[in-house]
């Protein structure tokens, strides 16, 4: 089978990030092409986009990149893992929508059932919706860090160092 490759360009319209940031990942030594053509130019193969799908997973549970390049590095945590956590994630956000989607209908039948609706329900309505829309975030900000702690547990396990490094003098 013939492996493909795909230029920065290319990558950059595969992934929807920009030519920019995939530059400077590079430049950061996180993620650098396997390859390049005769004229220079960086080319990527099919390890590379795996590795890719890692980093930008990692960055969505909220690592910082240089976190991400010493987790990726030391191979302290699997491909598997990070799907796993990044299916986790996924979960959640699921059921927050599952919530919000019966909240809206709730709201619907209540707007069908009635000829007038008052100002008292639009404004119980929009305050309902307010704290629906607002409990997502908190809920998800509240689950990212169970999910980085986890991950902090697992990697101050698989390396044997204590899980808060002491500040430098």
């Amino acid at each position: 089978m013939m492996k493909r490759h795909w230029k920065v360009g290319d990558l950059a319209k595969l992934t929807g990030l920009t030519v920019r940031t995939l530059r400077f990942y590079d430049q950061i030594g996180l993620f650098s092409p396997s390859g390049q053509t005769e004229s220079g130019h960086r080319l990527y193969n099919e390890l590379d986009l795996s590795r890719l799908q890692q980093i930008l997973s990692l960055k969505e549970l909220g690592l910082p990149l240089e976190e991400i390049k010493s987790v990726l590095s030391g191979g302290q945590i699997s491909p598997l893992e990070i799907l796993s956590l990044q299916i986790n994630q996924i979960n959640e956000q699921i059921k927050l929508q599952q919530k919000l989607l019966e909240q809206l209908r709730h709201v619907s039948k209540l707007m069908q059932g009635k000829a007038e609706l008052s100002v008292e329900d639009f404004t119980s309505l929009l305050q309902a919706m307010k704290m629906e829309f607002e409990k997502p975030v908190i809920e998800r900000q509240a689950s990212w860090e169970r999910h980085l702690d986890l991950l902090g547990d697992f990697l101050a396990e698989e390396s044997g160092i204590p899980k808060h490094k002491e500040e430098k003098q």
